[in-house]
């Protein structure tokens, strides 16, 4: 028989021990969402995706077959248990072959929203597609979430992931911040060190997030680009890579829903 203040003790520590929510948060580059998905692949999706709370997504066409994309992924979603809502960005200020816009997808029982949130027009000049941010609130907590896809490699992106770390050091945010996305750019380049001195750390290591056209000896693993970012008050978890393909024999069809795997941070507010 358990004594009372020992009991009390339990109580307590078990009350600490839940107090703080945790989240699992993806970041997907889904390619040309909006243009080529069927509902299978949708589905599957879905699949991929019911786990996290929130969902962060890059690469959705910036015509209204992207938008009908993302509305039909929370659709799907909701159909598996949870509760889902959705928001879109405008079209980022780009060139015609640029332009994209970004989502987010999340559960809405411990997550809300205030705003719809909005493309950051300070950053217009200095990066192709501008990044969109959104704050949640967890428990009353206000976490802000960027969401960015970079230009391509061979493009300078390394400049654009200067800009936006400059720009998030000038705001200094007093919440927890995560920036999540495609930088084209490896998360141990030297390009990276300023956010990691600000307080940011990458969620994933040198860990690859790339598919190649199809699987060769070395793998059908390609490039370790995508990555989620997050700042010091922000309490990692774990974080890690979904390889969905598996086998070298899925990579085709793997390569139906994104050239791409999602990264997930699963963490806690401090």
């Amino acid at each position: 028989m358990i004594k009372k203040p020992l009991l009390y003790l339990l109580i307590f520590f078990s009350f600490i021990g839940f107090s703080q929510e945790q989240i699992s948060l993806i970041s997907w580059n889904i390619r040309d969402f909006g243009r080529t998905k069927n509902s299978e692949e949708l589905d599957k999706m879905a699949d991929i995706l019911r786990d996290a709370d929130i969902v962060a997504i890059q690469e959705v066409v910036s015509g209204y077959g992207g938008a009908q994309a993302v509305a039909k992924l929370a659709d799907n979603l909701n159909r598996k248990g949870a509760k889902w809502d959705y928001v879109i960005s405008n079209p980022t200020h780009s060139s015609k072959y640029v332009t994209e816009r970004y989502a987010f997808i999340w559960k809405t029982k411990n997550i809300k929203i205030k705003n719809r949130g909005e493309l950051i027009t300070e950053l217009d000049s200095l990066v192709d597609r501008e990044p969109f941010f959104l704050d949640f609130f967890i428990k009353g907590q206000k976490l802000t979430v960027l969401n960015f896809h970079s230009r391509p490699h061979d493009k300078n992106p390394e400049a654009e992931i200067t800009a936006i770390t400059d720009y998030l050091i000038g705001l200094e945010i007093d919440n927890p911040v995560i920036l999540a996305g495609d930088f084209n750019v490896n998360e141990k380049d030297s390009v990276f060190a300023p956010i990691k001195q600000a307080g940011f750390q990458a969620s994933v290591v040198n860990a690859k997030t790339t598919l190649k056209n199809a699987c060769k000896s070395s793998g059908y693993l390609n490039h370790a680009i995508d990555n989620i970012f997050y700042s010091k008050m922000v309490k990692k978890l774990e974080g890690r890579v979904i390889d969905f393909v598996r086998f070298c024999e899925n990579v085709w069809a793997a390569r139906q829903l994104s050239d791409h795997l999602p990264v997930v941070l699963e963490f806690e507010i401090e």
